[in-house]
This record gives structure tokens, C-alpha cells and sequence, in this order.
């Protein structure tokens, strides 16, 4: 079988190296001149350290676990409000199983599993017709599957008819990621700070040197996702007049090269696939970051659908994975929207509620048995 994954992120990287390890072939086209550089911390959980394990990267995971000692919650002024040394806001209790590593780290160890795929870099899927598919660049394939892991904005989701505007689900909020000097001298350490309608925090990376800015905020906002100069001067000004150590963070733009602003929103499709065309990962069902699960489920979601790829046909395969994943999935996007509701419950009164509590519903991806 030949799988083309449009989208070189973790769900797309993911699956590669699973259907590669299966015997099949895999062609990678990511519209991106190369591997995405940045991104925030994120979370395996559950199952997902169980594919992990299974693709051989268990150890390798762990080992490049961001390892916060703690976290607190000032104030504008700088005051602190709470300190724990038992949980972190990005990753909950600090005793957990639960892995978090940086995006970037986790999207390089998949990759490099994945090397025997083809990759096509700087393309995109530009035509799906009934037996071909057309990159922008001009070549032309003739997979048996299709796989749109290509996010939020999913061209492939676009060009099969699967997905289109009325399938989003716009939360109200807008989180920008992006990676500067640690110039505050923090030590493997995150900092967040309470004010009115805005997230702000950053926490360390690559053995302190580093620094992932987090600023988040709510409104209405209208910028093209393509876009970075005009993100980076949104940004500017929606921050313009914050305190505490926002002005410093925002010198930080002009040199950020991993910059990303994107808006908290959920994909909600009708359904995932049609004919050989099938959605994987946030361009199925984006449940955004407040959900401490995204990663988690495009990493099981990656393992359900190489098994139901290597078992059945390709349309009883679809349809077996979308019936596991869907339920895990929108049970996911509920929590994040509960989760939302947690962070500003804490962020309004610290010294009452610790950082773990924002996080401390139980994820429904944890209720899958893997095959």
C-alpha cells in the first residue's frame, strides 16, 4: 500500500514511521521548506506512552522530559501570589508517568524513526482526484490512501470536501508560542501571571538557555494564519501595555523564528474520510491546547489508524478507526472547555487553588485499550 501523509507534524510523523514498520510505503509532503522549528511544551499521556514504547522511543521520550521543578503565579507587579514544587500549570503533578517534552523534540524523534518515508518538504497537496493526486510543485502520485495530518487548516480536509468554515468551532481565545533567551534567569522553571483577559507565562527549555513565551488572549481577532509580520505587530500591540515582564518578552519577536499565533479553535466534522481520503490529528479533531490532550490523542489516533490500515480494506478501516477515536475525541473537546473554565478559575485566586486542579479531569483517551 502506498500512504501519502500530508503534514510532517506529530500525528503525520507518527503514522509514517507506523505504516513504514508495516511494510508499506509512505510519502510525507509538508508545505514547510523543513521540520518545524519551536513550539510549546507538550504532554503524552496514557495510551500514547504506550505507542511510544511500542515504536521504540520509550526511553528516549522520558529522557527528554522537560523536567520542571515547579511553577508560580505572580502578579503585574511581580509579586508572587502561589509557588508549587509539586505540579506545574503545562504538565500537572510532577509525580506523574505523563511525559512532557517539547514539541519540537518529540516531532525529531518521530521523524528520525520515519527516515525511511519519502519526504517532500516546501510542497503541498494541491488536487485529490479519483485515482491521483497533484502536489503544488507538479508532481503527480497515485496513492491508495490519502491522509490529511496537516492541522487546524487543513488543505487536504478542504480539497475532499471533508471539512470546510462551518466546521470550526472558534473558543473566544488566541494563544502565540515562541522561543527567546532566558534572560529572567529562571532554572527549569515556569512563571505565569494574573491579569484580566490575557494569559501570560513562560517557562525554560534546552537546559535553561531558552525560554517559551506563552501570551494568550481573549477577543475577536482576524489575521491570516500565514501571516508574521502582521501576527508579531498584533501581538505587539495587544501587549502594548502590560507590566510585570511582558515588555521584555515582546523584544523578543523580532528575532523569534518559531513564532505561531493561532486562535483556540476546535474542528468539528461530520465525518473524517471520505473515498480514500481520511483526516488524522488536530485536522479531524483540534481540541486545542486546553485540552492537555492533543498530543496524547494524535498519537493514538496515528496507532489506530496504521493497525485498521493493515487489517481491513481502506473504507472498513476508516470507518473502525473513527468509531474509537470520535468518542475519545469529542469527549476531549468537552474537557478543554472545561479546562479553560479551571485555568481562570486559578489564575483569579492562586493562593486557593493549586496548579494540578486545572488539569485534573480525567482525559477519555486514558479509557483506550490499544490493539
Amino acid at each position: 500500500m502506498h500512504v501519502l501523509v500530508s503534514g510532517a507534524g506529530i500525528a503525520g510523523s507518527a503514522l509514517a514511521h507506523l505504516m513504514l514498520a508495516r511494510g508499506h510505503r509512505v510519502t510525507v509532503v509538508e508545505v514547510a521548506p523543513r521540520p518545524r522549528p519551536g513550539g510549546q511544551a507538550v504532554d503524552v499521556r496514557g495510551p500514547a506512552l504506550d505507542v511510544m514504547d511500542r515504536m521504540g522511543l520509550g526511553d528516549r521520550l522520558r529522557a527528554a522530559r522537560t523536567d520542571m521543578r515547579g511553577m508560580s503565579v505572580v502578579a503585574t507587579d511581580g509579586t508572587e501570589l502561589m509557588r508549587s514544587t509539586t505540579t506545574t500549570l503545562t504538565g500537572g503533578p510532577l509525580d506523574s508517568p505523563d511525559v512532557e517534552i517539547l514539541r519540537d523534540d518529540l516531532a525529531a524523534m518521530l521523524a528520525d524513526v520515519a527516515a525511511g518515508a519519502e519526504w517532500c518538504f516546501g510542497d503541498r497537496v494541491a488536487e485529490i482526484g479519483p485515482d491521483h493526486v497533484r502536489l503544488a510543485g507538479g508532481r503527480v502520485l497515485e496513492p491508495d490512501v490519502v491522509v490529511g495530518a496537516d492541522g487546524l487548516h487543513s488543505g487536504v480536509g478542504r480539497l475532499a470536501g471533508i471539512v470546510d468554515a462551518s466546521c470550526l468551532r472558534p473558543l473566544g481565545s488566541h494563544l502565540a508560542v515562541y522561543t527567546m533567551p532566558n534572560v529572567f534567569g529562571l532554572d527549569r522553571w515556569q512563571v505565569f501571571c494574573r491579569c484580566p483577559a490575557a494569559m501570560i507565562g513562560l517557562y525554560t527549555a534546552r537546559d535553561n538557555r531558552e525560554v517559551r513565551v506563552n501570551l494568550g488572549f481573549e477577543g475577536a481577532a482576524d489575521y491570516d494564519h500565514r501571516d508574521l509580520p502582521t501576527q508579531k505587530a498584533l501581538l505587539a500591540d495587544v501587549f502594548a501595555d502590560h507590566g510585570w515582564w511582558v515588555p521584555r518578552m515582546l523584544e523578543g519577536l523580532a528575532d523569534a523564528e518559531d513564532f505561531y499565533l493561532a486562535p483556540m479553535t476546535q474542528v468539528v466534522a461530520p465525518r473524517w474520510s471520505v473515498g480514500r481520503t481520511v483526516l488524522l490529528g488536530d485536522a479531524a479533531w483540534c481540541t486545542t491546547p486546553l485540552s492537555g490532550q492533543g498530543t496524547t490523542l494524535a498519537l493514538v489516533g496515528a496507532h489506530l489508524l496504521a493497525h485498521e490500515l493493515d487489517t481491513r480494506p481502506v473504507a472498513a478501516a476508516f470507518a473502525a478507526y473513527e468509531d474509537r477515536m470520535r468518542p475519545v475525541a469529542e469527549a476531549d473537546q468537552r474537557l478543554a472547555i472545561d479546562n479553560a473554565a479551571r485555568v481562570a478559575d486559578m489564575m483569579d485566586d492562586p493562593g486557593q487553588a493549586a496548579a494540578g486542579e486545572a488539569w485534573s479531569a480525567t482525559s477519555a483517551a486514558t479509557t483506550l485499550v490499544l490493539p
